[in-house]
């Protein structure tokens, strides 16, 4: 079952795997990064619902933050693609029906991403908890994602209202020493004395994610971020620059989830 706004909806699971990629990954992408993420979502949710600990009224819902984005095929045609491109996606969930990743025989966690800057992050440095396959890879051939840049300013008052705190003396002052993960996001920055984590700062000040600089300049606070989203998994756009180049869809896979393996679901214990 999926939760929408305001409903509960009994779907099958491929309908279900094409509504996600319908509304997670643009049909411009390759075909085997659509076949990939058309794994993962799958992978995704039949975890959700052998843990069945995220929703009471349901196995998962329809809030990215949370599960997985999902847009039926009526709703996409109206607010965001072609029959074409609905055609295209629906082709690629069903070049991968019942295909899931598993890791010694085991469904994983197939979390993945927008855009990671370059490179992707391990599990343990944004959840705390090592993942043999979740792992930092690099992920070139992003750089003219939308995504891989961004740069935002704060005024000094909106920095330490952000921080919910009051920040005295000049910005240039408050930024401190600054320690970073294996895949370059910050781990750690001291703010005006207090440290925080980089995952704290990705929240408290809305960034794309936890790979960013920060410098004060112009009497304010400049961040650069690269990349958008948790940045561990599989990077959508390192994976359709992945099939660009001609990799398939398991090479995407057993890339940014190294050691697991595709399996169908149905031949599972």
């Amino acid at each position: 079952m999926l939760v929408e706004p305001g409903s509960v909806k009994m779907l099958e699971l491929e309908e279900y795997v094409c509504g996600v990629v319908l509304a997670e990954m643009p049909a411009s992408f390759e075909e085997e990064a659509l076949k990939a993420q058309a794994v993962v979502a799958r992978t995704y949710a039949l975890r959700r619902l052998e843990q069945g600990d995220r929703h009471s009224e349901a196995v998962i819902c329809a809030d990215s933050a949370c599960c997985q984005a999902y847009l039926s095929r009526e709703a996409y045609l109206q607010s965001r693609g072609t029959a074409a491109d609905a055609d295209k996606i629906a082709r690629a969930v069903e070049a991968t029906t019942g295909l899931v990743l598993t890791y010694n025989g085991a469904l994983i966690d197939a979390t993945y991403f927008s855009c990671s800057g370059g490179r992707t992050e391990d599990a343990a440095a944004v959840w705390g908890t090592d993942i043999p396959y979740l792992q930092s890879v690099a992920s070139p051939g992003e750089e003219n994602a939308a995504p891989y840049r961004k740069q935002v300013t704060f005024t000094p008052a909106e920095f330490s209202a952000a921080l919910g705190r009051e920040l005295t003396g000049s910005p240039e002052s408050w930024l401190g020493m600054a320690t970073y993960t294996e895949g370059g996001g910050v781990a750690s920055m001291v703010i005006g004395g207090i440290s925080y984590t980089g995952t704290e700062l990705r929240r408290l000040l809305g960034l794309n994610s936890t790979a960013f600089t920060m410098t004060a300049e112009n009497g304010g606070i400049t961040v650069e971020t690269l990349g958008k989203g948790h940045r561990v998994g599989m990077s959508q756009y390192g994976a359709d620059a992945m099939a660009a180049t001609g990799s398939t869809c398991a090479e995407i896979l057993s890339y940014y989830y190294p050691g697991t393996r595709i399996d169908k679901w149905s031949a599972m214990g």
